[in-house]
């Protein structure tokens, strides 16, 4: 069963996290004595490198991308699994000696998946040397405390702008409160508001300049009267609510 992949579930990744997820991996492979340390990003369609390890030579760039679907790529199967993946030498593997890696000599692979809290899937992070390479315990131990802080991270990136969102909301709810409580110019006879500009209008057209509010129309009980108050189908009777 594939993992549902997350659809825009955080806009822009602030700079700040983009460079602590830099020295993350720069850490991570030089730690490791590796040419290569990655974060990945995933959608529907396409995985893009986003943050690569400042190392001699990586072949990976951040902004480099290729197509999701049935590719091949060593982190295509941590994405559709949500599980840890291990080759030590794609070239002895027959699942994994064709993989489209192997062009850049990444022979060997180590990933974990980048999940939201939702469980859907961020991305990966991952490690890819040109040798033979099994990973030791302690490697994997390492990229499993570095994938748990990088998912703490998109946590609070998530939590931040959603507040920020409701912040913004709530910040237009008062502009709007603040406008309503000002002292509105109204005509004593019509009843129409004097705007910014001079003109007069309704107070349906005013209200709808100023504020989100969609205004519905009926007739008070005292107008109700005054306008059909003559009629015959008006005039109170049993069971007429009309006073």
């Amino acid at each position: 069963m594939t993992a549902p992949i997350a659809k825009d579930s955080i806009k822009i990744i602030p700079d700040e996290v983009l460079h602590g997820w830099q020295e993350i991996v720069d850490i991570m492979a030089s730690i490791l004595d590796i040419p290569a340390g990655l974060i990945m990003r995933a959608s529907d369609d396409r995985i893009e490198v986003l943050v690569s390890s400042e190392t001699d030579n990586n072949p990976y760039h951040p902004g480099d991308s290729e197509a999701m679907a049935d590719s091949g790529l060593y982190c295509e199967r941590v994405i559709k699994t949500r599980n840890k993946l291990l080759v030590p030498n794609a070239l002895k593997d027959e699942n994994w000696k064709n993989n489209p890696d192997i062009k850049f000599n990444m022979i060997s692979y180590l990933g974990f998946p980048i999940l939201y809290p939702d469980q859907s899937v961020f991305g990966t992070l991952c490690v890819l040397d040109s040798k033979e390479n099994p990973y030791s315990p302690i490697a994997e131990r390492l990229l499993r405390q570095l994938k748990k802080l990088i998912e703490a991270n998109l946590a609070m990136v998530y939590m931040n702008q959603e507040l920020g969102e409701e912040n913004r909301n709530l910040k237009d709810y008062i502009e709007e409160i603040r406008t309503l409580r000002g002292i509105i110019p109204i005509c004593t006879n019509c009843k129409k508001i004097r705007d910014d500009q001079g003109f007069w209008n309704t107070v349906e057209v005013y209200l709808s300049q100023k504020s989100d509010v969609r205004l519905s129309h009926s007739v008070c009980p005292e107008c109700a009267k005054k306008l059909y108050g003559d009629k015959e189908w008006y005039k109170p009777s049993k069971g007429n609510p009309h006073k």
